[in-house]
């Protein structure tokens, strides 16, 4: 019998917001300096906490914005160092809040959707764009 490795699983939003110019959403992507990357808010679940729980503190301790999350979004599903990441997503709305770098997230974008979707530096959050945009036709 293999013994394998116990997958990664984590949360993360696709958090928005309506534009204070036009009233249209806008997209929030955050700077990792540790990988040097642009993503969607997400981290790994902590013992005992649900994947909504998940979401909403980690959207909270990288943007600095509270969020109320919405519909379901696609779960992404790759490897980490030939472990199995499974990452659950949600639409979520901002609330209040506001951000402040750390050595976790340096940098956070508000885009429109186009911009947010040519952003990201993994071709695996696309999508999520797109799935975004289907549950705010809705």
């Amino acid at each position: 019998m293999t013994d394998w490795p116990k997958p990664l699983v984590a949360a993360g939003c696709v958090l928005w917001r309506r534009s204070a110019a036009d009233g249209r959403p806008e997209l929030c992507l955050v700077h990792r300096p540790k990988y040097d990357d642009w993503s969607f808010p997400k981290g790994k679940l902590k013992r005992d906490e649900t994947p909504q729980q998940a979401a909403r503190r980690e959207v909270l301790e990288e943007t600095g914005y509270a969020c109320e999350l919405g519909a379901p979004l696609p779960t992404s599903r790759y490897l980490v160092e030939g472990r199995l990441k499974t990452v659950h997503y949600w639409a979520a709305e901002a609330l209040e809040g506001g951000f402040v770098p750390s050595l976790e997230v340096d940098r956070l974008l508000w885009l429109p959707p186009y911009g947010a979707r040519l952003r990201p530096s993994h071709l695996r959050d696309r999508p999520l764009v797109d799935a975004f945009l289907a549950v705010l036709e809705r």
